[in-house]
């Protein structure tokens, strides 16, 4: 099989977040592919995050699932795709026969591209005739849907990307900005730059790097974000700052939004009281929002992600429409989506209590017009299960057979053992993934192997609504196939027509035309400049922002931005105001379970790993779940930095390591979501969140879990840098880092270990007549070896019952040597690096590979005083700029000893 990469540059789009950027791959003599910003994308001009720019680094096969495989006494075997389908097809089918069509369902993912959402959806709703179809977007963005379902009509984002440019405020909620969507925190950073009277605020029960950025950090009690923003609205509105006439004639409900808000908000010492914010604080905010016409509130993950997550996005719209500050440029709400194509699910209705083109379930009407165009034999006529329920139902027995494509929800979803609980229950599970071993794939009936990003062909939808054409420059490996291709082989197979998709071009056209289907102006989604595309045409497609309409020349017309003509999608046109009176989170501390536990991302990982965990630059920066707690709550809880602690709630537990972030408040820890059963022994932090969701959205309360946090005891602590794969059954706790060329296992144990050169050697499958050099203190209980093939070094070793070990960074640097010097071996077993070799420390600048020793040592040696000035002399922070914040840090602690 050729898997030689087609031989041209290939423009394309970044499969991680919402920002939507574009990208080049272009093949290298060498067989690799070079990765670079796509100047001409809008999203981007030309810049990457250091998860953009490793994409190169995620493509291999290892690890791929290549081939169906069906589950056969208890194990899997590889099968024929012929086998593969029928087994599926006809599972499905028995099931409906026998159940009905809601007994089964399709659990689909973000990451999926709009041609594979759209066969999705239309094989769910239209033709098995059953809504229960949903998405992992549910877990990020569907409160966003919802408030502006409640707001606006339909699910519409009103601005784009250069409104950022034209604010005068720009607030962020809920959103590690600099972490999570960095070239969109850089061009805020640049706005900061060139206009320095820009102000930003930055809401977050944490400090994050992205406060570095903030004029004001407003650091609110988790779960008071409805609070915060009733004070705001009926601040503006004592304030006289509302634009009456546009709310006369063209809003309805600000009468009842505002009798809410005054029930517990209308003090504003009340409020910071109540969010546990300085007064002061709180008055600078809320007069800023007063003063200042251009104002963007963009919100993201810390929004939605809430029992209450609705009614935060609506409390948040509420204080733009009062001021009128929508629709126009640099001005009104802003939802960052976290996914490549949430909003392209979005569109062609990949959540179950959606339609496919914005249309709505609940509408009969809307229902008729999607069969119709369809030629369906039925339409899903209510609501199908989200989520949460989802998995629930799974378990009760109700739904017999479940499809996961694209998605990890033993990782990703709360109560990760409920999940467990019911995928082993379930009498059909198929799972189409490109990674063989995960934790859902585990547990499947049917493995369907899938293309990955740099395989696929078609489009996605970024958070500001442009839809960008995802190109394929890699040949399909192994047997793999599109998502909409294996959708629409299965549905054939069913027994129905309207499957006969021939390319992603088609299914495009279609998902176009149906935009336009009996629209006639009423629906504001509209691909009409779109419909008939021919496939060249689809090909060459250029980023363009719904919706999308033809001129006069046949030029395409895209939209930047929604409301400009103050029209809403409700019948009347108007806006809603929506009364959101605050509730505080489902799940409360006690005496058992006294901290919030609140998730998240970290900078350099994306979701739970399957593809940056492959990445060995990507790994150096956070190597290790952790633990992010205040001092004082350490001290009072018994557990120490560096040191493993279990956290637990009552519906789970896990293990990571402690530290002191200095950006968490006392009362809440931090966990992040990325680490899972391939990566480290016991460290899915979804086992621990709670199940409850907002009534509306269905979205789950991943920010606010009572959890305990108590001393997880071990005898020895080790590391393992090896070339070849371990296996770590006997170990108390492990973490698996992926190296250039080697991987890195941190683990701990609690039996003593009496004969620790006999252990290291069994462990690492070391035999007797090895080049094996090793050093032991006995008294002290330290040990470190090292085995040596040839001259090149093949594992080492390093165990001590502290935590003390040596660095990891000059020893991974010696894995790149062909031979050990006489100092290399002397220093592996002196535990420290000598003679030339430097500990560069801990990774800061992911995209350059510059250590935190590095950087401090420049600072001092060269008298540097700003981040430009450690830039020009080290490259760090002159790429993406994530590093920035923790650059401005280290000049400030670096300069501050000097000083003393």
């Amino acid at each position: 099989m050729n898997l030689s990469p087609i031989p041209c540059a290939v423009r394309s789009t970044c499969p991680y977040c919402g920002v939507g950027c574009g990208v080049t791959a272009t093949p290298l003599p060498d067989g690799a592919i070079a990765i670079a910003g796509d100047a001409s994308h809008a999203a981007n001009r030309g810049r990457l995050c250091v998860k953009g720019a490793a994409l190169g680094e995620t493509i291999g096969l290892e690890g791929r699932l290549l081939h169906p495989a069906v589950r056969e006494d208890g194990a899997l075997r590889e099968a024929s795709w012929e086998e593969a389908l029928e087994r599926v097809a006809g599972g499905l089918r028995a099931i409906i026969d026998e159940h009905g069509p809601d007994a089964v369902a399709l659990y689909v993912s973000g990451q999926m591209l709009t041609e594979d959402y759209y066969v999705a959806n239309k094989l769910m709703k239209g033709y098995i005739g059953s809504a229960n179809i949903d998405t992992n977007s549910r877990l990020c963005m569907s409160s966003a849907v919802a408030g502006h379902k409640r707001a606006f009509g339909a699910d519409l984002v009103p601005g784009c990307y250069e409104d950022f440019d034209l604010a005068d405020m720009v607030v962020l909620v809920g959103s590690n900005t600099a972490w999570c969507h960095p070239i969109l925190f850089q061009r805020i950073a640049r706005l900061k730059d060139a206009r320095p009277e820009v102000r930003i605020v930055v809401i977050d029960p944490r400090r994050t790097a992205t406060c570095e950025l903030a004029d004001l950090h407003l650091p609110v009690k988790p779960g008071t974000d409805v609070w915060l923003f009733n004070g705001l609205l009926s601040y503006l509105a004592k304030s006289g700052v509302q634009d009456t006439a546009f709310i006369d004639a063209h809003t309805n409900g600000l009468a009842q939004a505002l009798d809410a808000a005054q029930v517990d908000c209308a003090d504003p010492l009340a409020v910071a009281r109540h969010c546990r914010v300085e007064p002061s604080d709180l008055m600078a905010f809320y007069g800023g929002f007063a003063a200042t016409t251009k104002v963007i509130t963009a919100f993201s993950q810390g929004v939605n992600q809430s029992s209450a997550g609705t009614d935060k996005v609506n409390s948040i719209i509420n204080c733009h429409l009062l001021t009128g500050r929508i629709g126009q440029p640099g001005m009104g709400p802003f939802s960052i989506t976290g996914q490549p194509n949430a909003m392209g699910g979005r569109e062609v209705g990949g959540l179950a209590n959606m339609l496919a083109a914005h249309m709505d379930l609940d509408n009969p009407q809307h229902r008729d017009t999607v069969q119709t165009f369809w030629s369906s034999p039925c339409i899903a006529e209510k609501g199908g299960l989200k989520a949460v329920d989802l998995f629930k139902a799974i378990e009760a027995g109700t739904v017999k057979a479940v499809w996961v494509i694209a998605t990890n929800p033993m990782v990703s979803m709360p109560d990760a053992n409920q999940v467990q609980r019911a995928l082993e229950k379930c009498e059909l599970v198929v799972v189409s993934d490109i990674v063989a071993n995960t934790d859902t794939n585990a547990f499947a009936d049917v493995l369907l192997p899938a293309l990955g990003w740099g395989e696929k062909d078609g489009t996605v939808t970024n958070s500001e609504r442009l839809i960008s054409r995802q190109r394929a420059f890699l040949p399909a490996p192994g047997e793999a196939r599109a998502d909409w291709r294996i959708l629409a082989d299965v549905a054939r197979r069913m027994g129905f027509d309207g499957f006969d998709f021939d390319s992603s071009h088609a299914v495009f056209d279609e998902h176009a035309r149906l935009s336009v289907f009996r629209n006639g102006g009423a629906r504001v989604f509209n691909l009409a400049g779109l419909c008939g595309l021919t496939a060249h045409e689809y090909d060459t497609l250029e980023p363009v922002q719904w919706p999308v309409r033809r001129g006069a020349d046949g030029a395409l017309q895209g939209s930047a931005r929604l409301f400009a003509d103050r029209r809403f999608a409700h019948a009347d046109g108007k806006a809603r105001f929506i009364a959101t009176a605050p509730r505080a989170p489902v799940n409360a501390v006690d005496p058992e379970y006294p901290l919030v536990l609140n998730t998240g991302r970290v900078r350099d990982q994306w979701h739970t790993m399957s593809r940056t965990g492959r990445a060995p630059r990507l790994a150096d920066h956070t190597a290790e779940a952790f633990i992010d707690m205040h001092p004082q709550d350490a001290l009072l809880y018994g557990v120490r930095e560096g040191e493993l602690a279990r956290v637990s709630s009552q519906w789970g537990a896990m293990v990571a390591r402690v530290q002191h972030g200095g950006g968490i408040a006392r009362g809440s820890v931090f966990v992040p979501i990325h680490w899972n059963g391939q990566t480290a022994s016991d460290a899915r932090v979804g086992t621990l969140v709670n199940p409850a969701v907002d009534p509306l959205s269905g979205e789950p309360e991943f920010k606010h879990t009572p959890v305990q946090v108590e001393r997880f005891g071990v005898a020895w602590h080790a590391f393992v840098l090896s070339r070849s794969e371990l296996a770590l059954d006997q170990v108390a706790h492990w973490t698996r880092v992926q190296g250039r060329g080697f991987a890195r296992y941190e683990m701990a144990g609690r039996g003593q270990l009496r004969e620790r050169a006999a252990w290291a050697r069994t462990l690492l499958g070391v035999t007797d007549d090895a080049d094996w050099l090793d050093y032991e203190d006995a008294s002290d209980g330290v040990y470190r070896a090292v085995h040596v093939v040839g001259e090149r070094i093949e594992q080492c070793i390093f165990l001590s019952p502290r935590t003390d070990l040596p660095a990891r960074a000059w020893l991974a640097s010696l894995f790149a040597s062909e031979s050990l010097t006489r100092l290399d071996r002397a220093g592996l077993l002196a535990g420290q690096a000598l003679g030339m070799r430097l500990d560069t420390g801990p990774t800061v600048c992911s995209c350059f590979g510059v250590g935190r020793n590095t950087i401090c040592d420049a600072i001092v040696k060269q008298d540097l005083k700003t981040v430009p000035e450690v830039t020009a002399c080290l490259k760090a922070g002159g790429n993406c700029g994530s590093c920035v914040p923790e650059i401005k840090v280290l000049l400030m602690q670096t300069r501050a000893r000097e000083a003393a």
